[in-house]
């Protein structure tokens, strides 16, 4: 790399936490005006090493030195990285949901006339750094009124406020559709037109190897490499980097033992909680058998998750039509206590709103859902519950020396095991995965691909909701499509297709 138009570089960083060497002497370089990614499975140091450059780590918490603008540069809080230029956005959002776009943009820089807030101002900013993003919103808008998609550009546009000069972006479009994840990678390269240099963490190596112009690799806690633009630059390289090894195969393989039907959903409706009128399912119908992975997939909002929660206790929406069958003998499921008693179990795409309890330990999120197994009375047992727990975390290989470390401390891929053991230890005989690899690297997908397979092979009905086509056609048996709600059509894995399955998952209504 040409050293001579360099805005940044990290020498030597070395941040230890107790009993943990997060990062060991890690290298990093970025030149002016580039777009720069930073690679590397859940675990490797991404994120530890922007908050070291960011001051959320401040000077003198870690080893080695950083240069930003050939000044060596120690910041002791994210105010100092800020004044200097450097904004970071994290992968969760940092808006206040019932404040306004114009109050979140400023907020903590706000804008005054003779001490007092001016509002016209306040407002008038907003709206040419908006326009800047290319947002068309009245800045009195409340954050809690647009989408994640539409969030993301006021973060952007907020960082604008502080003239930001080296923008960091943590797994920006990790919770993004097509549409908006291409709106924001075109909006990083008018950006970086202007003058404005971009660091992106992402797992999206598709997004990386469009968009970088060169990408370091890190891998347990140190560079492995920085590849520049080019021939080289391909997701089999930084996957090979990120992991140490060739990923032959994506998915793993596997061969399904298919049994009878365990699971039977006939013309579901649901309502929607409060818009009434809406339906967000509309007479859908599936199936699913023992020993089968029946994946489902639609655009966002097609009613996918609403879909699942509906069927998991109706733990969502209201007037709730239809028949399910277990075992070919009807039920009635009015509480999420009655779905898992029978059998159903459903991991949340939201693992760390509803999936887990973030400030709780790995022992107690893995029995949240099968208390009564280990209670005495009123009392938990507390040894057998460790004793599961620890079972799981040997034999979901979940990176962690105890089953008493904090959640929250875990990385993406540990705590979707996390999740997944809660689900596993209630023996369910139909396992609902919505969103099952969202946030995680290569690698630990791959675990989890394994997982599933397993759970398949097992004996159990699993079904996958994903937003990601390659993925359901990579582990899937089978593949329901759903538009507006409704079923419309199903394939068998060797029929499916991207292709096939879009032309499904975009088939519009019919008009009477």
């Amino acid at each position: 790399m040409d050293d001579t138009n360099l805005i940044l570089e990290m020498r030597d960083i070395t941040k230890t936490f107790p009993g943990v060497k997060a990062l060991s002497d890690v290298t990093l370089k970025v030149r002016r005006g580039e777009i720069h990614a930073i690679c590397g499975e859940n675990g490797a140091g991404k994120s530890t090493l922007m908050k070291v450059l960011s001051g959320v780590y401040p000077a003198g918490t870690y080893e080695g030195e950083i240069y930003f603008e050939g000044e060596l540069c120690q910041f002791g809080s994210i105010n100092d990285s800020e004044h200097a230029g450097i904004v970071i956005i994290h992968q969760e959002l940092a808006l206040v949901p019932l404040l306004s776009i114009a109050e979140n943009i400023f907020l903590g820089n706000e804008q005054k006339t003779n001490g007092r807030i001016d509002w016209h101002k306040t407002n008038a900013e907003a709206s040419k750094l908006l326009a800047r993003v290319g947002l068309d919103e009245n800045p009195v808008t409340p954050i809690n009124q647009i989408g994640v998609g539409k969030q993301q550009l006021v973060e952007i546009a907020k960082a604008l406020s502080k003239r930001v000069k080296l923008l960091i972006l943590d797994e920006p479009t990790a919770a993004l559709n097509d549409s908006d994840s291409a709106h924001l990678l075109d909006l990083l390269r008018h950006l970086k037109e202007q003058g404005i240099t971009s660091i992106m963490i992402s797992h999206k190596l598709n997004e990386i190897t469009a968009i970088a112009d060169s990408t370091t690799v890190i891998r347990d806690g140190s560079t492995i490499e920085t590849i520049e633009r080019g021939p080289d630059m391909t997701q089999e390289r930084i996957i090979k980097g990120m992991v140490g090894r060739d990923l032959e195969h994506l998915y793993p393989d596997h061969e399904p033992k298919i049994g009878g039907e365990i699971l039977r959903v006939e013309n579901w409706t649901v309502m929607h909680p409060t818009q009434a009128g809406r339906k967000v399912s509309d007479a859908a119908s599936f199936n699913v058998h023992a020993g089968e992975i029946v994946g489902i997939a639609g655009l966002m909002g097609a009613g996918r998750t609403e879909l699942a929660m509906s069927v998991f206790g109706q733990s969502y929406g209201r007037k709730v039509d239809g028949k399910m069958f277990l075992h070919g003998k009807e039920v009635d499921f009015t509480s999420v206590d009655q779905a898992i008693n029978a059998g159903v179990a459903y991991a949340t795409e939201d693992r760390k709103r509803y999936g887990l309890n973030l400030i709780e330990d790995i022992r107690r999120n893995i029995s949240a859902a099968s208390l009564p197994k280990i209670t005495k009375g009123v009392a938990v047992n507390s040894n057998e519950e460790i004793r599961i727990a620890e079972s799981y975390r040997k034999s979901m290989r979940i990176k962690t020396p105890s089953v008493m470390s904090i959640v929250g401390q875990l990385s993406g891929g540990n705590q979707q095991k996390v999740v997944l053991s809660k689900w596993m230890m209630t023996e369910p005989e139909v396992l609902i995965l919505d969103e099952p690899t969202r946030g995680i690297d290569v690698g630990a997908k791959y675990e989890i691909y394994t997982i599933i397979n397993q759970l398949a092979d097992a004996g159990k009905a699993v079904v996958v909701i994903s937003s990601e086509l390659p993925e359901l056609l990579g582990i899937c048996d089978r593949i329901y499509t759903l538009a507006f709600g409704r079923i419309t059509g199903q394939q068998p894995k060797g029929e499916a297709t991207q292709e096939s399955l879009m032309k499904l998952m975009t088939k519009e209504r019919e008009v009477a």
